[in-house]
């Protein structure tokens, strides 16, 4: 027979909180729906994590290409949206874009949902 579960005492709303602090205006909503949607995509976990493991904590776009095993302009297109979503930094320098992960980004994401 199976066993009951146990009901929850009035103490489990500390443990069920909403995840944000607030109700969120349209344009900070979308900004954080950016942030994550560029989180989303495994390939640019990947970038993130190259860049912050790279010496200096920034990478050239040459860097990036092989470890991810894509081509240049694709790594583009995932570095464009990451710089959009301000996760990361872009400077040129002759033809080639390096890349640095702004301060704070990730801890301000994690903030959006009351996880920091």
């Amino acid at each position: 027979m199976p066993s009951p579960l146990p009901l929850l005492t009035s103490d489990a709303t500390a443990c069920c909180s909403p995840v944000i602090g607030g109700v969120l205006e349209s344009d900070e909503a979308e900004r954080i729906a950016r942030t994550f949607k560029a989180l989303g995509d495994p390939t640019r976990l990947r970038l993130l994590s190259l860049i912050a493991a790279a010496e200096g904590g920034e990478a050239c776009i040459c860097d990036l290409t092989d470890p991810v095993g894509l081509s240049q302009p694709t790594v583009s297109h995932h570095m464009k949206t990451l710089v959009e979503a301000g996760l990361v930094t872009r400077e040129q320098r002759g033809k080639w874009a390096y890349f640095a992960i702004v301060e704070g980004a990730l801890t301000s994401a994690a903030a959006a949902l009351g996880a920091a």
